[in-house]
């Protein structure tokens, strides 16, 4: 699940560019943009990126691939340069600073980016990395300066001359994944320059709004989510160099923002700073993304007075799930206009059954309900760059695979229900475990839960959480006990306790480094052994005499991936 998305999974009608969009903004001289202590009204946003436009052109050779990389914190520069490839006709590749040597270095390559931008704070990142006929350019600098010196006159109008239309490639953003490495999503300026319109038009933004840039641009969800609804209604953009919990309400109201996106924790770590009388004193109207979660989202309105909007969608464009009023509590919401979608059990192709809740409103049939979300009628997916397998899994039949579990009440509500990398299989009952943690979460202990599977000695998986806060074996018992839709096999066997827990770049959970460690980690782990009624700490003759078992079915090697 990657950029949040309302409406998002077609074109729209009346194709335009995101270059049409960056050029209606010249002469247009109210203030555009805000970082830190410096401001730029809209016409110097669109002259910045048009002086980056005219040397791009100069910079790549000519018969190389039309892509720049970025490597930025969400600094002015970012939003330069995106509308500097719109102008040109050219691609952002947005570059994770949190990738390290050869996978770095496979990032800037695999996009074949002529043009790397950077900043000195990530220099030392390519200290070593061989980057053959990759131009750098570091921001900031007295060298940088005089390189754009000779383009300060440079017009709007490149965009034209470069012959851009609505299907020129935009966008190479990598998608996220806990296996293998990163796939580079194909974005067209007609997509993107749709997306943007459509959220505008969702959220009734107006030219007079800003928006609070605070999750990082190299990832779809700030760029399509938040600066392209910006770019298209011609409002404001405050951008903050990286996520900062304590300093959120601050700039919002420094800078009067009034719509801003999240993703993963974002939300539990603003919660987590000491509320004050005055927390509903602020100007914001909406906040948009994905897994805040039920309980959160609605402290997050209660304190802040402000309403957050779940929403579904990835920055492939393949499918998108659109909020509206009247969608049940836990749902993301229905299928946006155009999608076709459906919960399908992927083993037998056919559609899974409606979801059975109880009176109390827990899920009652999530083995037979839960099946992969697909979109079974056209959609936006333009591919992957230099990855047709990639794109053959996702276009599988003709559908349009998600990868994400899901699934629909008996009015077409659609729940989240984690990743098809995420299903455990224990006992031989295939179980998902964003399930498993929404039932663990509420555990009064628990800041925040992940579940994942860490092999069986024998087969198949066993079931294992992390939790951040305070745990108390009995308690947790007795709370495990108390949970009428906890099923007989989703009693985690391992309990991870740790103060924090561990997140990406984009404060999603990190679960890929969770599983990798399974129990075998620094932080105090409690298990319950087979036969065992209750948790006890697990320690190292536990974990040498686990170890054993896997050896001998020859399954040691799992615990190593």
């Amino acid at each position: 699940m990657g950029a949040s998305s309302v409406g998002t999974g077609s074109a729209g009608a009346g194709r335009r560019t995101v270059a049409e969009l960056v050029q209606e903004r010249w002469g247009d001289h109210r203030p555009g943009l805000w970082f830190e202590e410096r401001t730029l009204t809209h016409h110097e946003v669109a002259a910045g990126a048009a002086a980056r436009a005219a040397l791009l052109t100069d910079l790549l050779p000519p018969r190389a691939q039309p892509h720049v990389g970025v490597l930025l914190d969400n600094t002015p520069e970012f939003p330069l340069w995106l509308g500097a490839a719109a102008l040109a006709g050219a691609a952002v590749a947005g570059i994770n600073p949190t990738r390290r040597g050869p996978e770095l270095a496979r990032d800037i390559l695999h996009t074949e980016c002529g043009v790397l931008v950077t900043e000195r704070t990530h220099l030392p990142l390519l200290d070593g990395l061989e980057l053959p006929g990759v131009r750098v350019l570091v921001t900031g600098t007295e060298a940088y300066e005089e390189l754009l010196a000779p383009y300060a006159d440079a017009g709007p109008g490149p965009g034209t001359a470069a012959g851009v239309t609505p299907e020129s490639r935009f966008l190479l953003y990598f998608t996220s994944g806990s296996t293998g490495a990163p796939k580079a999503a194909i974005c067209s300026q007609g997509r993107i320059a749709a997306a943007g319109r459509s959220l505008a038009g969702h959220f009734g933004v107006r030219a007079d709004d800003v928006h609070y840039i605070c999750m990082p641009m190299f990832h779809g969800n700030a760029v399509i989510a938040d600066w392209a609804p910006a770019l298209a209604a011609g409002a404001g953009v405050a951008l903050r160099r990286r996520f900062s919990a304590s300093g959120f309400l601050t700039d919002v109201r420094t800078y009067g923002a009034t719509y801003f996106t999240y993703v993963g924790r974002a939300v539990q770590y603003i919660l987590q700073t000491p509320a004050r009388a005055d927390d509903r004193d602020n100007p914001l109207r909406t906040g948009f993304g994905t897994e805040a979660g039920a309980v959160d989202a609605a402290a997050f309105e209660e304190r802040f007075g402000v309403r957050l909007v779940e929403g579904y969608g990835s920055s492939e464009g393949g499918a998108a799930i659109q909020w509206t009023p009247g969608t049940p509590k836990g749902a993301t919401g229905r299928a946006a206009p155009g999608d076709d979608l459906a919960v399908i059990d992927p083993r037998t192709r056919t559609e899974c059954p409606a979801a059975v809740f109880g009176p109390d409103g827990l899920l009652l049939n999530g083995r037979e309900a839960i099946g992969e979300l697909v979109n079974r009628g056209p959609n936006a997916f333009e591919g992957y760059w230099r990855n047709p397998a990639a794109e053959a899994a996702r276009g599988g039949g003709g559908w349009y695979w998600t990868g994400d579990l899901f699934y629909r009440d008996a009015d077409g509500y659609l729940y989240f229900a984690g990743r098809t990398d995420d299903r455990l299989r224990v006992d031989s009952e295939n179980l998902a475990a964003a399930v498993i943690e929404n039932i663990l979460a509420r555990y009064e202990g628990a800041d925040a839960v992940a579940v994942y599977a860490v092999p069986d000695p024998v087969a198949g998986d066993q079931v294992m959480a992390t939790v951040a806060g305070t745990f108390e074996p009995r308690a947790f018992e007795a709370f495990l006990r108390a949970q009428p839709d906890l099923g007989t096999k989703m009693a985690p066997r391992f309990v991870r306790v740790l103060d924090r827990m561990p997140v990406t770049a984009t404060n999603k959970i990190h679960r890929a480094g969770l599983r990798r460690e399974g129990f075998r980690c620094a932080d105090p782990v409690w298990w319950r052994p087979p036969g065992e009624p209750g948790y006890r700490p697990l320690s190292g003759a536990d974990v040498e005499e686990l170890v054993a078992r896997y050896r001998e079915r020859g399954r040691e090697e799992l615990l190593l991936r």
